[in-house]
């Protein structure tokens, strides 16, 4: 420990967020709902997180993320037990630790919740990575179940009219993919509703993330990877819409009686990529003990830049643009400048970048997009390498040193 770090002191922590428990009995419920589906009539399918959940919840059918399940089972500590597994399964290390994880439990069902309730159908969308094809192509087999695969094609400079049209044109066939298994048409009335409560809560959800501009910080990015699940699970209904409202009004409370989540807060930070899944309280419990808030990350924002420029538009127009313009299928001249705007919006004096094993997409460029970074902003960076999931890909000791001296830096 640096000789000015401070020790931690569990007596001096800011207050919970109280959201919490309404978010946990949330998610309770969801999985709940979706391990009975089949019970209730309802069908179940597996999604990527970036890809168009609004047309499932317009058909009633439940949504299921394993990457939301890839997290849980790294916050458990469960992942290099089930990694291994799949390693075993033939696997290679090489693949993303969500992947992994998730093909194992499929198997194995020893997870957090015994495993995910079985897809009746899958729909995968490429605008994340290029892993979750085969992924899904493994689950199709594995199940036997129908897969539909969403293509988004990169985008360098612009969104053009050709990519809107392809886009849109598939998200007509993947409407017909879940008529055609469902075995009833779309509502588009009810589409549009749903389309009209994503939007809402999107802009909650962005709400939230701002109150973080304020300094200090009523909650940091540790909290926001919590919080994260209902915009991810249930965007599109109208119990993620409540729930953000209210998070967004505790968290201006949590101002105006001037709390802050880390209670001495000097230090604003940024951070980029996933989390480490495993060790969030770890770090949290780190950077609080430098006077250092996490108080903005790429990740999070992510879910909120899926808010539609509706301009006219009808919401599944709209739909092809905004799923297309994720973060990570950007160029990374398009990322500076989101990431430029986040260091001026939440008046950030540093930043610090997850090197992650598993995801290559949001990690290939990091060096390049770092070095962008502290030439053109003057913005000190740390990078640390890790594993989203993978407990065996994290080194406390090198971590721990490398932060001390990042904060030193700071200090000076």
């Amino acid at each position: 420990m640096a000789d000015n770090q401070k020790k931690h002191d569990p007596a001096k922590k800011a207050p919970k967020i109280q959201a919490v428990s309404r978010m946990k009995e949330i998610m309770t419920n969801y999985y709940i709902d979706a391990k009975t589906a089949r019970e209730q009539g309802k069908k179940v399918a597996w999604i990527t997180s970036g890809g168009p959940v609004e047309p499932l919840i317009a058909m009633d059918v439940i949504p299921v993320y394993p990457e939301n399940h890839g997290a849980m089972i790294g916050a458990s500590k469960m992942g290099a037990q089930l990694c291994e597994k799949a390693e075993e399964m033939g696997y290679s290390r090489d693949l993303c630790s969500y992947a992994r994880a998730d093909i194992a439990d499929s198997v194995e069902k020893t997870g957090p919740i015994g495993g995910l309730p079985e897809p009746d159908m899958l729909v995968c969308c490429n605008n994340i990575c290029g892993t979750v094809l085969k992924w899904y192509e493994t689950a199709a087999r594995y199940f036997n179940v129908p897969l539909f695969i969403l293509d988004t094609p990169f985008v360098h400079r612009e969104f053009s009219d050709s990519a809107r049209k392809y886009v849109l044109s598939q998200i007509y066939e993947y409407i017909g993919f879940l008529e055609t298994h469902c075995g009833t048409k779309m509502d588009y009335d009810r589409m549009e509703e749903v389309g009209r409560l994503s939007v809402e809560g999107t802009g909650l959800w962005q709400a939230v993330l701002d109150t973080c501009a304020h300094r200090p910080a009523p909650m940091t990015a540790f909290d926001a990877f919590f919080h994260l699940a209902l915009i991810v699970t249930l965007r599109g209904t109208q119990t993620a819409v409540d729930y953000y409202r209210q998070l967004h009004d505790e968290l201006n409370q949590r101002i105006a009686n001037g709390v802050s989540m880390v209670p001495d807060e000097k230090y604003r930070l940024l951070w980029d990529n996933l989390p480490v899944w495993y060790k969030t309280r770890w770090l949290s419990e780190k950077f609080a003990a430098h006077d250092a808030a996490l108080v903005a990350d790429t990740y999070t924002s992510a879910w909120s830049g899926m808010l539609p420029d509706m301009n006219g538009q009808t919401f599944l127009e709209a739909m092809a643009e905004t799923y297309t313009k994720v973060y990570i299928n950007i160029s990374i001249d398009m990322m500076f400048d989101i990431v430029a705007n986040m260091i001026e919006k939440y008046h950030v004096d540093g930043m610090v970048m997850h090197s992650n094993r598993s995801c290559k997409p949001y990690s290939l460029g990091q060096y390049d997009l770092r070095q962008m970074i502290m030439d053109r902003l003057g913005v000190p960076t740390l990078i640390i390498e890790a594993d989203m999931v993978d407990e065996r890909a994290f080194s406390e000791s090198q971590i721990d040193t490398r932060i001390d001296a990042f904060m030193e830096t700071l200090k000076s």
